[in-house]
């Protein structure tokens, strides 16, 4: 069975740093892309990074430079650095995967885990 959990969120001022961690399970991690994603309060959910199989990574154009997500496929875990985080940043943050070789329509979320930046 295909898991992935997050941690790593937290309350945290303005203009700090969190790492957000997504521990997968249940897959084969290195053949997996990891997608990094992020729901706002009353907004929909947005694709924030993503890291491919050949450590490949792109990001939302309006993160560029502040985010940097990285794996590290001994401990089947995916990482988000997040630097000089803004109130904007505040939202439920989720990773998600097609989960290779299980591949189900929809891929596979983890439960998410709650990023508050206060100003």
């Amino acid at each position: 069975q295909v898991q992935l959990v997050e941690s790593g969120g937290g309350l945290v001022q303005a203009g700090g740093s969190l790492r957000l961690s997504c521990a997968a399970s249940g897959m084969i991690f290195s053949i997996n892309t990891i997608e990094w994603y992020r729901q706002p309060p009353g907004k929909q959910r947005e694709l924030v990074a993503r890291i491919t199989s050949g450590d490949g990574t792109s990001y939302a154009d309006s993160l560029k430079g502040r985010f940097t997500v990285s794996r590290d496929n001994a401990k089947n875990t995916a990482y988000l650095q997040m630097n000089s985080l803004k109130p904007e940043d505040t939202a439920v943050y989720y990773c998600h995967t097609e989960g290779r070789p299980y591949i189900r329509s929809g891929g596979y979320w983890g439960q998410g885990t709650q990023v508050t930046v206060s100003s």
